[in-house]
């Protein structure tokens, strides 16, 4: 199988390390602009060539793409390969615009192509572990659900120029609401679909961008249900966090608590663990992303986070900024 990484980023080289790890016989090839040594480091001996010209690239054919390049120029790309026969992993966010993505998908439905937007967070136990609660029932209807994270933009990548990154820069698709759209899709892939948004957005810090660093968001669910979402990224106490209230009891998730998460039921007024490690590899969730990609190609099923899921999250990120950007209530 030959597989092409269009972008050379952290998601990259995480990505590449991995498939060649799981799967040593795939030839994984790069295409980017510009090339320096430094950026390719512990991963030269994963890749087979690097591309610069895009004719040298149509001609590879490559049968799976990984978009790991800046989201505003994702959709375009994707469609190219698409037309070419191409199966499709497109880190979050699908994009930055809805120009082009139901061409994508159409292109896809008709060529029997997967397609699969990166919202890792999905293949968190402790979050499977809160969606299986939910569907048994034992908070009864969920009310309001609250999701937090936050952590310091320079501390993300702490060997890179904060400004010359992805999350720095509108052009590219920074900010925290692009950035951090894992909670929105979390929480409507919990609760279910959103049907209006109320946000505010605001360069909080002092660092130096020209994107939202912080937002609140208040969601209100199709199933009645409320919700509250705060993306941050001057925190300097990294956290994420999210906390779920039913009419019979509350589940609680906390990443820096030993991802513990915990169940309160209200007929027996006591807390219950249900999960928690210390020793979390980090790593484990993106290895069972791409096995679960890989398996959805070679059986021809439909992934975990379709396309059209890319697309709903997008939706609700725009319909956030609109809302943010008008002072009023954006409805979906």
């Amino acid at each position: 199988m030959k597989i092409l990484f269009v972008g050379l980023g952290s998601m990259a080289h995480r990505h590449i390390k991995n498939i060649k790890m799981l799967y040593p016989v795939t030839q994984v090839s790069v295409w980017r602009q510009s090339c320096r040594d430094k950026e390719i480091g512990e991963i030269r001996n994963c890749i087979e060539k690097i591309f610069f010209e895009k004719e040298e690239v149509l001609h590879w054919n490559p049968d799976v793409v990984f978009l790991t390049n800046p989201a505003p120029f994702h959709v375009e790309i994707a469609l190219m390969f698409a037309r070419m026969g191409s199966h499709l992993f497109i880190e979050k966010p699908m994009s930055t615009s809805l120009e082009g993505v139901d061409l994508l998908l159409q292109e896809c439905k008709e060529r029997q192509l997967t397609i699969m937007v990166g919202y890792v967070l999905r293949f968190l136990k402790p979050l499977n572990i809160i969606k299986q609660v939910l569907l048994e029932g034992h908070i009864g209807k969920v009310l309001f659900i609250r999701s937090a994270v936050g952590q310091y933009l320079c501390d993300w990548r702490p060997s890179v120029d904060y400004r010359k990154t992805v999350s720095a820069q509108k052009k590219l698709g920074g900010g925290a609401l692009f950035e951090l759209s894992h909670e929105l899709d979390y929480m409507r892939w919990l609760v279910g679909e959103i049907q209006a948004v109320n946000a505010i957005t605001s360069k909080a810090s002092d660092l130096d961008l020209d994107v939202e660093d912080t937002t609140e968001i208040l969601l209100k669910f199709r199933c009645g249900a409320l919700g509250s979402v705060h993306l941050d990224m001057i925190d300097r106490a990294k956290n994420r966090s999210c906390r779920v209230i039913g009419t019979q009891g509350t589940l609680k998730w906390d990443v820096e608590d030993d991802h513990r998460v915990k169940l309160y039921l209200a007929e027996k007024k006591e807390w219950v663990e249900l999960y928690s490690d210390p020793k979390m590899d980090s790593n484990e969730i993106y290895l069972e992303e791409l096995r679960h990609f890989f398996r959805c190609i070679e059986r021809g099923t439909e992934p975990f986070i379709t396309g059209e899921e890319g697309k709903r999250v997008l939706n609700l990120i725009l319909a956030a900024k609109q809302s943010a950007q008008e002072k009023r209530e954006i409805f979906l």
